[in-house]
């Protein structure tokens, strides 16, 4: 195989593997560039087959997948991700963005109580921790994330969360949900 077809693999194999679902070979094309994908797909073919896991096609599509012979393996390993619940995703959400945070601070902010089952939810997920206890009357116990937390979300560190500006040019932000000094921005 020549240089160009092996440089152009390695980009196919790249947007394969971060792909969260099965990709058209028009898929694969729009993120790798164009080249010589049928032989990029053979090479990569070639290589995989005797490994764990293995480069196939289904329906037009490509995808990795397990090696039917380390399929037992996996299901003996691989435990089923628990969905989060909207009141944890906004509890874990007010956390990462301001921790350490007590859980009178995201009631305050999210503006309901929020069950002593959606803190543990996320301690039991390894997404949160707690992270001492506040110097103040009471001494509340204070949550932060974790470093799973992090690495769930794909980011490097905090300062990796998306700002206001890059949430509202996502569209993830509604403006009749803002606050009126936020929304004016």
């Amino acid at each position: 195989m020549s240089n160009e077809v092996e440089a152009y693999a390695r980009r196919v194999e790249a947007v394969l593997f971060a792909a969260a679902e099965p990709l058209t070979p028009a898929d694969i094309r729009a993120h790798a560039g164009e080249g010589d994908l049928g032989a990029a797909l053979e090479l990569l073919q070639a290589h995989y087959a005797p490994r764990g896991i293995n480069l196939v096609s289904r329906g037009g599509c490509w995808l990795f997948q397990t090696a039917p012979d380390c399929a037992s393996v996996l299901t003996r390993v691989r435990e089923a991700p628990k969905k989060l619940s909207r009141a944890a995703l906004e509890t874990l959400a007010i956390i990462a963005y301001h921790e350490p945070v007590t859980r009178a601070e995201i009631e305050d902010i999210r503006g309901v109580q929020i069950s002593k089952g959606t803190l543990d939810t996320l301690m039991a997920a390894g997404l949160v921790r707690p992270a001492g206890r506040r110097e103040t009357h009471g001494r509340p116990l204070e949550y932060a994330t974790t470093p799973a937390f992090l690495v769930h979300f794909g980011l490097e560190s905090r300062r990796d969360l998306p700002g206001l500006a890059d949430l509202k040019a996502a569209g993830l932000l509604d403006r009749a949900t803002l606050p009126e000094s936020a929304a004016s921005d």
